[in-house]
């Protein structure tokens, strides 16, 4: 019995330590002998002409505040086309969009829900220039921020650039806080990754592709943001991230809303891992299905095998007191990350509490994208999560 508690504990322990720890010291290392692959940083003799391409369902109350943002950034009106695809929207969004038609946005509406990719696809036929932005009606882009992501596209080696998620609070609940912390984390990692030639995946909230790369036929479970660092990769190119392409992410005003959307992402990331698993062949494509492996899948592993460390503490309880007091306050710690889950939207929550109520979020978003991997179920349309502020 002692044996299986130790094994059960030491999978999702290992996992953790080595994708959280030893994964980020294992880049800086790389990083060191690898600075050579910097992405240019003075600006191109002509900007090159742009299509920053926006799907939208039912994003009445945060279209305009991203339209007017994109619409204030310091990239040449006359090099950016702005193109918001409409996936079947109920709303006033349409309205809204059709009022910025003066100022060079244009609307693409799809008459039926087909998901967030399909709406990606049906743009493909209007996309102009040869680098497309990909962002969400939901984002706000400060100023500088396109200049910064188009820039790395003067070295030939690039096919993806990436932005960084800044995560903000717009209500003084923020129950979400704990996804300030992991984001935060997730763009440092990100930023190592680059220091060392090339990263493992986009931010979906800001990001940039060549427009070879903005395939039409991606398939719709897919999430284009990974996906196009995956394309890019094999027709020979690098995604990079650059820290000044900033994009502010406003967090979900409620744990609920927060795993309605982590889940839903997870299960895109893992059925878009699933469809590129040859990539994760380290004999055929070395550091790149290291990066695959480390960040991604133990990542997604790590909070799905969380229960079996718990079963884990409970076994090894019997004969131990130190697993015992262990069990207890892991039991203590999912109590409370059950309550802070089940806490009213507007509450404002202890930060304790509000950190144990984003582990469980993590935890069965994790449970639930695997589960509906495992079950083959894919999640083809996605519902606007609700910031907070909005």
């Amino acid at each position: 019995m002692t044996r299986i508690a130790l094994t059960l504990l030491a999978i999702p322990t290992l996992l953790f330590l080595y994708a959280y720890v030893g994964y980020p010291l294992l880049l800086a290392a790389m990083g060191e002998r690898a600075r050579r692959h910097a992405p240019p940083s003075r600006d191109p003799a002509e900007w090159p002409e742009i299509t920053v391409a926006i799907p939208a369902y039912n994003a009445e109350r945060s279209i305009a505040r991203t339209l007017n943002a994109l619409l204030s950034t310091d990239y040449p009106a006359e090099r950016r086309h702005v193109l918001v695809v409409s996936d079947g929207s109920t709303d006033a969004t349409d309205e809204i969009v059709r009022a910025y038609a003066g100022r060079g946005v244009e609307l693409l509406r799809q008459p039926r829900r087909g998901g967030k990719t399909a709406a990606e696809n049906a743009a493909a036929s209007r996309l102009r220039g040869t680098v497309v932005v990909n962002t969400d009606a939901t984002i706000v882009i400060p100023p500088a921020s396109l200049k910064h992501l188009v820039r790395p596209f003067q070295d030939a080696s690039i096919g993806v650039v990436s932005g960084r998620d800044v995560s903000v609070a717009l209500n003084e609940a923020d129950a979400s806080r704990g996804e300030a912390g992991y984001s935060g984390y997730e763009m440092w990692v990100r930023s190592l990754e680059s220091r060392s030639g090339l990263i493992a995946g986009a931010t979906g909230s800001l990001y940039a592709a060549r427009r070879e790369l903005h395939r039409a036929d991606l398939p719709p479970e897919l999430t284009r943001d990974f996906a196009s660092t995956l394309d890019a990769y094999e027709r020979g190119w690098r995604t990079v991230a650059v820290d000044d392409a900033t994009c502010l992410v406003a967090r979900a005003p409620s744990l609920r809303a927060e795993l309605r959307r982590k889940a839903r992402t997870m299960a895109h990331g893992v059925d878009t891992l699933w469809h590129y698993r040859r990539l994760m062949n380290p004999w055929r494509h070395g550091r790149f299905a290291l990066m695959l492996v480390s960040h991604k899948l133990c990542r997604w592993l790590f909070f799905a095998t969380l229960p079996l460390g718990l079963i884990g503490l409970a076994l090894a309880s019997a004969s131990s007191m130190l697993a015992s007091l262990a069990l207890a306050l892991a039991l203590v710690a999912v109590l409370t990350g059950a309550a802070a889950l089940l806490a009213p939207e507007h509450r404002s929550l202890p930060t304790p509490v509000a950190l144990c109520g984003y582990a469980m979020v993590a935890i069965l978003a994790s449970l639930i994208a695997w589960g509906k991997f495992l079950r083959r179920e894919r999640v083809l349309v996605w519902e606007p999560t609700a910031r907070a502020g909005e």
